[in-house]
């Protein structure tokens, strides 16, 4: 394995969790933790390499003294930011998130200025584009992770409904993160057969209105933060594709340039991934429903980015 070296900016749950499965797996040789404390980033970074020792593992768990030492880093994933608290919603974040997404971008930009850009805060959608238009960067090296997480949930309930096929389960998802999203059903299997030949619509119905309300009743469950496990796995599933060349498909945040009948604009469509990135947009054909409702998901996440500009939040136009 070359000396790869992953960064995880954020030291909360889900960035702590994302450190912890590469430090586990052994996928990358070093992982550094980027966060606002810095004693809580050594402590974590400390425990973390002790278990992969534990574990036989080699990786190398270090924390960030400064910007600097994100350097060298093939890819960055940017945690950091204010979790969802009950009644919230994730546009309520947004301001507030969109600043600190544009602080690490600057730093990204200046210190690891050919990594790939993973982001996860929230309002997701949004906060890719931000990404995208603090860092320069092209398209293909900033992408939010989503559709994996939303799949993955959608999967679950299937699963819960069916009572069988744990493991051979495969979603679809579109849309923005969000209430927003799109599943899709037609490319939906359970070991290769479509779903609509094993659920009625009703049920389908149902499964899909779980899915959109899945990180939701996570937040009221837990009454304080938001889910971890599952969004952290999700993004580790990315950051393999990249540093293993996987070039597998998955549903991710992209900048949409005419994909889908949309430009200048973020949103989950399935794409492939590699050592690159964003390697190929893949352009699925929908059926006219779902193309109304990806296009009201496209104009809901539009509207906040928008919002952003009438805020004077860039210092550029588009």
């Amino acid at each position: 394995m070359a000396n790869k070296k992953v960064t995880v900016i954020g030291t909360g749950n889900f960035g702590s969790t994302v450190a912890f499965i590469l430090a586990m797996n052994g996928i990358c040789h070093e992982v550094v933790l980027r966060g606002r404390n810095i004693d809580v980033a050594k402590g974590k970074a400390l425990d973390m390499s002790q278990a992969a020792n534990a574990a036989r593992q080699h990786t190398v768990v270090r924390a960030a003294k400064c910007a600097k030492d994100i350097a060298g880093s093939e890819v960055v994933v940017v945690t950091a930011g204010a979790p969802r608290t009950p009644g919230m919603d994730r546009d309520d974040l947004l301001l507030k998130n969109a600043e600190i997404v544009k602080g690490y971008a600057h730093e990204i930009k200046e210190h690891a200025p050919d990594s790939i850009v993973i982001v996860v805060s929230n309002p997701l959608d949004v906060m890719t584009y931000v990404m995208l238009k603090e860092t320069g960067f092209p398209k293909e090296r900033v992408l939010g992770m989503a559709g994996i997480l939303d799949s993955a949930r959608m999967a679950h309930f299937i699963y819960e409904k069916l009572e069988y096929g744990a493991g051979q389960i495969r979603a679809t998802v579109m849309g923005g993160h969000g209430d927003t999203m799109v599943p899709l059903p037609k490319f939906t299997t359970v070991a290769g057969v479509p779903i609509e030949d094993l659920l009625n619509p009703d049920e389908i119905n149902e499964i899909v209105e779980k899915t959109k309300n899945g990180g939701a009743e996570i937040v009221n469950l837990l009454g304080d933060g938001s889910a971890y496990y599952a969004p952290a796995k999700s993004t580790i599933v990315m950051v393999e594709a990249i540093l293993r060349d996987t070039k597998q498909i998955h549903s991710c945040a992209v900048k949409l340039e005419g994909h889908y009948g949309h430009s200048d604009i973020v949103s989950g469509v399935p794409a492939m991934i590699g050592a690159n990135g964003i390697e190929k947009v893949i352009e699925m054909t929908l059926k006219p429903f779902q193309e109304d409702r990806f296009a009201k998901s496209v104009a809901s996440v539009r509207e906040l980015t928008e919002k952003l500009y009438e805020l004077k939040f860039f210092e550029d136009k588009k």
